[in-house]
């Protein structure tokens, strides 16, 4: 059985409530591949990803995806590649956009559980909180992992604790000003830059990595936690 070590660890009702989630990945990066490749490995029977781009070769160092051979590849067709080895039972849909306000809420018609955050982009960032709010999907967004080396700085928390991250304090900002009082829950470190930053942001295999897997560790932990019942955002 594929998935007889998590069921050992989690039970096997808690098991079919993890299967039965959907949950979409925006962003298929250093962040948001490493959220699918464990989400994916946790039994999710439905996943929708989201990626408008293609693989780089300056992708390699950080991106589970990026391979010499998938070099060139749209994002989403490696990762539905990939997830059907994992699990041929998974169903995966595929959005290959850009999003902003003009298409974002369609996402919103696949009945989705759980977003995870990984884009690079403000704006969206803040579209999806805004939308997951809106139509009532809990959301795991992760802030800047590039310029960092120790990944034991990134933590789980509420946007308004989050100290240190550029982008955070952003997003920390736009919040505030908005007056959303509901939760905005992020993976975020609080290790200052290694470098100062003009351009190309460094980044590494093993900091982005530890984000996207904590994405994961949020959304099944709560599944257990709530026992599949969906009180979000509150």
């Amino acid at each position: 059985m594929k998935f007889e070590r998590l069921e050992l660890l989690v039970g096997n009702e808690n098991l079919n409530l993890i299967q039965d989630k959907i949950v979409m990945i925006v962003g298929l990066g250093g962040v948001g591949g490493y959220a699918t490749e464990s989400i994916v490995r946790c039994g999710i029977k439905k996943i929708v990803i989201v990626d408008f781009d293609t693989i780089d070769e300056s992708n390699i160092n950080r991106q589970i995806i990026a391979t010499i051979d998938s070099v060139d590849k749209y994002k989403v067709d490696a990762w539905e590649e990939r997830i059907k080895k994992i699990n041929p039972d998974c169903e995966v849909i595929k959005v290959k956009e850009y999003i902003d306000e003009n298409n974002i809420d369609h996402l919103f018609d696949y009945n989705l559980d759980y977003i995870v955050d990984a884009c690079d982009s403000l704006k969206t960032k803040m579209d999806l909180i805004r939308k997951s709010i809106k139509y009532n999907v809990k959301l795991i967004s992760s802030m800047g992992t590039g310029n960092k080396l120790d990944p034991s700085k990134l933590k789980i928390m509420d946007i308004r604790k989050t100290s240190y991250d550029p982008l955070a304090k952003h997003i920390r900002k736009m919040v505030k000003d908005e007056k959303i009082n509901s939760k905005v829950m992020v993976v975020c470190s609080d290790e200052k830059g290694i470098k100062k930053v003009q351009g190309t942001i460094p980044s590494n295999s093993f900091v982005p990595a530890t984000a996207g897997l904590l994405c994961t560790s949020y959304i099944i932990n709560d599944i257990i936690k709530t026992g599949g019942n969906n009180e979000k955002n509150k």
